[in-house]
């Protein structure tokens, strides 16, 4: 594909796992950010890098840095390397601001986490249909760039008409989806999950097992953040991560990360 879409990076890399949604505000940096507190503080102190490839407006980049910025020791660019001002979809923030998106930039941004890394978590635009270039939705770019794909459902009405359809879209374009994690975007009791987005039912659905379920977080932007980074790692160890990240949780080789041995937990 066009627009600086390439696959394979060639030696070893990092495990990388891409993060999309159903949906704008399904809860994929709440998803990326409970992985990533997790892997800091049990992942034998092994290296982690964050790409949000596209941003538009203020938000995941600003949060990443906030939470993981010590931890990760990354720069903005880095975290985010194309950046544009209006919270719109991609390519029309871009023609506001009279440019074009280069997929090729975050392509080598990727590239350069995947060799310096041990664990590389890439957060997606919106949901997996959403427009990242004039011709790409972000399904086509995750393909294209051979990412193995968590995507998050967040727990309203609707979820699971969203959550087939976001499932169809990705066997059309033959993204890899691991699972689903389930993601409360507001206070759900038991019986709330059950009703709204019931995991038998999403995986007789769609044949994509669900890898647990997130609680709403009230205080993400406010809150203690040594206290953050343990609620939010407590929080994944209840997701199947073993399903989601394989080997990359077990004693391997030495770490690749330049950080190694660096990453105090968060």
């Amino acid at each position: 594909m066009g627009n600086g879409v390439m696959a394979g990076q060639g030696d070893r890399m990092a495990t990388t796992i891409a993060i999309a949604g159903t949906d704008t505000d399904a809860g994929k940096t709440i998803v990326t950010a409970a992985i990533a507190a997790y892997w800091l503080r049990h992942g034998g102190r092994r290296s982690l890098g964050l790409l949000k490839p596209v941003q538009s407006g203020l938000g995941d980049r600003e949060r990443y840095l906030d939470w993981f910025g010590a931890q990760v020791n990354q720069t903005a660019e880095s975290i985010n390397p194309l950046w544009f001002e209006a919270p719109l979809a991609p390519p029309i923030a871009a023609q506001r601001e009279g440019k074009t998106i280069d997929l090729a930039v975050a392509w080598r941004s990727l590239g350069e986490l995947q060799r310096s890394r041990d664990l590389v978590l890439v957060e997606g635009a919106g949901g997996l249909g959403s427009p990242v270039t004039w011709e790409l939705t972000v399904a086509d770019v995750f393909y294209e760039w051979r990412l193995p794909t968590v995507l998050v459902v967040p727990v309203k009405l609707g979820a699971i008409a969203a959550a087939v359809a976001n499932v169809a879209l990705a066997r059309q374009v033959g993204v890899n989806l691991r699972g689903m994690v389930l993601n409360c975007t507001a206070p759900r009791s038991p019986q709330d999950i059950a009703d709204l987005a019931p995991a038998d039912l999403l995986t007789t659905l769609t044949g994509v097992p669900v890898l647990g379920c997130l609680p709403h977080f009230a205080d993400l932007e406010t809150g203690d953040r040594p206290a953050l980074g343990t609620t939010l790692a407590a929080a994944a160890a209840n997701l199947d991560l073993e399903r989601l990240l394989g080997a990359a949780l077990r004693p391997g080789p030495a770490p690749l990360g330049a950080l190694a041995g660096a990453n105090p937990s968060p």
